[in-house]
């Protein structure tokens, strides 16, 4: 951590024991602050997790702490993640000094769904089927904490902004820097131009960000994954082990590394969607462009990376800067202010904030899911933001897969080209629809 790391005691204290840290931000408001770890339990919220891989013992965690909050059922094409789904509520159960109660087990999410006694769900599988999910827990009047980036193709997150207004329902994007106040409080200056006016932002999201076409060995599908099941919407694909690491209980074993399909244009988005789902986030935060977007996208050419630009002139670059590490750094006519995890820092002094080398918690991201189910109001991260922050880094893919420049409409969701639009979504198969 650099000397411009700040605590997570700093952290608790302002975005838990106070609400300023989240009210400051335009547009947010006081009712968003996240509920404090430490308070009563209120009514219970019954989760169900969809997707119970790598990423989902994180979340598993972080909710269980949460008072209030049970882990009721969980589905998951491989059966023995569903197996170590249920020996890890067990063993927070105990070291909660609770009685144990078995979650329901399925293997298609579909079933979950029809469970009464899901009130909510956790979704954090592949990226391909987040959209058809999400949108099914709609129709069946679930909540949803839904993972990063919001959906697969543009025309999937449309879908799913309707299906969530449509429905009534409580949905949040697994974009939890907004909930730390490092973030907060860069997005903050920059929104109320302590940076005078913009002229650039950088963001690294890391090296080669784009997708590739899908290159692995084909493997033998381990007994117990329905490998057709995984695959879902997409078209047919072999089997590699990386696409779903392989896990064991008895010696245990883990996930080695994060499930590969992210790194391959028929599985994911790369790191434009991986990490692009939060600096980017970031980025369009600070510049006031939540629910909007981009008006032009070039693609990187020799020393030019590529590049966004705002009707407003503003400029976001997809660059390394600095020491390297994924970050945001904007640039106005009175200094910069960079951010990254763990890490502030400004030229100008006034706006420095505390600089102890320790980390800090995302837990608050996942209190303020909860309150927001309880109290039927927006999370930090709506859907219209998971949507346009998701967007952003889309069309960015597409300009590179075509290379040549784009434009387009923000706020109709189209390209001025007709080849572009149709890479706004593909053909399913497997006969799913949305």
């Amino acid at each position: 951590m650099s000397s411009n790391s700040f605590s997570r005691r700093k952290f608790l204290g302002a975005s838990l024991l106070t609400s300023a840290g989240l009210s400051l931000i335009p547009g947010l408001s006081f009712a968003s602050a996240p509920t404090p770890l430490f308070q009563s339990a209120h009514e219970r919220v019954r989760l169900g997790f969809i997707g119970v891989g790598r990423q989902a013992m994180g979340l598993l965690n972080n909710f269980m702490r949460i008072p209030g909050v049970e882990a009721v059922a969980a589905a998951d094409v491989y059966a023995i993640k569903r197996e170590r789904f249920a020996l890890r509520v067990q063993k927070n159960m105990s070291e909660a000094g609770k009685t144990y109660v078995a979650p329901k087990l399925y293997e298609d999410y579909r079933e979950l769904l029809e469970n009464p006694d899901v009130d909510a769900v956790v979704i954090a599988s592949p990226d391909h089927w987040h959209a058809i999910m999400a949108i099914d827990a709609c129709r069946a009047k679930k909540d949803i904490y839904l993972e990063k980036p919001l959906t697969f193709t543009i025309k999937e997150g449309q879908e799913l902004v309707k299906a969530v207004r449509e429905n009534g329902i409580v949905l949040a994007v697994g974009s939890m820097q907004r909930a730390a106040v490092n973030f907060q409080t860069a997005a903050m200056h920059v929104q109320r131009g302590k940076l005078g006016k913009i002229s650039q932002v950088l963001v690294h999201v890391g090296d080669n960000p784009h997708p590739k076409p899908y290159d692995l060995a084909e493997e033998p599908i381990p007994a117990g994954l329905n490998w057709e099941k995984w695959l879902g919407p997409i078209p047919s694909l072999h089997f590699n082990d990386l696409l779903n690491p392989g896990i064991s209980l008895n010696p245990e074993k883990n996930e080695a590394a994060w499930g590969a399909w992210r790194w391959y244009r028929e599985t994911g988005g790369g790191l434009m969607t991986d990490w692009g789902a939060h600096m980017i986030d970031i980025a369009q935060w600070g510049l006031s462009m939540d629910r909007n977007g981009p008006v032009e996208v070039i693609p990187a050419s020799g020393d030019q990376p590529l590049t966004y630009r705002y009707a407003n002139g503003v400029e976001m670059l997809i660059t390394k800067f600095d020491e390297g590490r994924q970050g945001v750094k904007f640039l106005g006519e009175n200094g910069w202010i960079k951010v990254s995890r763990g890490n502030y820092d400004t030229s100008i002094e006034e706006l420095q904030i505390g600089k102890e080398p320790e980390n800090f918690s995302f837990g608050a991201h996942h209190v303020d899911f909860i309150d927001c189910i309880r109290k039927r109001k927006d999370p930090i991260v709506p859907v219209e933001v998971g949507h346009s922050t998701c967007t952003a880094c889309t069309i960015g893919n597409i300009a590179h897969e075509l290379g040549r420049p784009l434009k387009w409409d923000p706020i109709a969701q189209v390209f001025s080209d007709s080849e572009a639009n149709k890479k706004l979504h593909y053909t399913y198969q497997r006969g799913l629809s949305l």
